[in-house]
């Protein structure tokens, strides 16, 4: 019997704890390596270009400041190289003076630009970057991809979880309704609403289509939830929308029984063989 322990190999048994350690460790590892890469790429790109600024300026002030030319003098001319000395030394919090300032400039940019003039000058900003020629080909999507994923306008837009068929009858699609129609639109189709239906893995890019509104099923799932359900491509599914095993049996027995029904019905409507001499 192949369910006998004595029939495992070593083969099989590596080869199962293996894939069992990697679906342990694997998440884990993943998230800190991201967090990781994540922290290199804004000290060596934000914080250490700050940092260098802020021992240029203290290097300035010790020039002009008896006390400070004391303390990392005496001679100006070493000024440079023993605040360097200092700062690389056991002054580790020190490396964190950029990330602070980063973070401050970040929060005082955002408060400009949430009032009247701090709008008309990012906008003319706006302007100016969409005007360069390589730029305006790349702003526009990154502004797209960064507006999904901070706004705070998103959920305002994505408020509702529907289900619709497409892109043909009895295929689903799990989708965000934006709204009503366009007038154009719902001239020719009537009663219809406008559903974005996100693509996997990237949600921030999909179809937008019109749809009559008795053909939209709403789905008691948030908006961050079918936003994980198309990142992972169907894999994290809500637990609440779980099946539990008899329902899954019931649904399978439910299809099989479809599918003789279907081939029953289209037995019956084949046509006779021709019986005449």
């Amino acid at each position: 019997m192949t369910n006998n322990p004595a029939a495992r190999t070593f083969s099989s048994d590596f080869k199962r704890f293996f894939i069992r350690g990697l679906v342990v460790l694997l998440p884990s590892v993943l998230t800190l390596w991201i967090v990781v890469k994540a922290y290199q790429f804004i000290y060596y790109n934000i914080a250490d270009p700050i940092n260098h600024w802020v021992r240029l300026g203290l290097v300035q002030l010790s020039k002009a400041s008896p006390p400070l030319l004391l303390y990392f003098g005496p001679e100006p001319e070493s000024v440079a190289g023993n605040i360097a000395a200092w700062w690389a030394g056991h002054h580790w919090y020190l490396d964190t003076i950029g990330v602070i300032i980063a973070i401050v400039v970040v929060y005082i940019a955002g408060r400009l630009l949430g009032g009247f003039f701090g709008r008309r000058i990012y906008r003319r900003l706006e302007q100016v970057v969409t005007a360069v020629p390589i730029l305006k080909q790349i702003y526009p999507y990154v502004k797209q991809v960064v507006d999904f994923l901070f706004s705070d306008e998103r959920a305002m837009k994505f408020n509702r979880v529907v289900m619709v068929e497409y892109p043909r009858k009895g295929v689903w699609a799990v989708g965000f309704l934006t709204g009503s129609a366009m007038k154009s639109i719902a001239i020719e189709s009537g009663d219809s609403v406008t559903v974005f239906v996100p693509s996997s893995p990237t949600p921030f890019t999909g179809y937008t289509i019109t749809v009559p509104r008795d053909e939209v099923v709403d789905l008691p799932i948030s908006v961050e939830e079918a936003i994980r359900f198309a990142v992972t491509a169907g894999v994290l599914i809500p637990d609440h929308q779980m099946l539990d095993s008899a329902t899954e049996s019931q649904g399978a027995e439910g299809s099989h029984t479809r599918e003789n029904q279907d081939a029953s019905k289209d037995h019956k409507q084949a046509p006779a063989g021709d019986t005449r001499n």
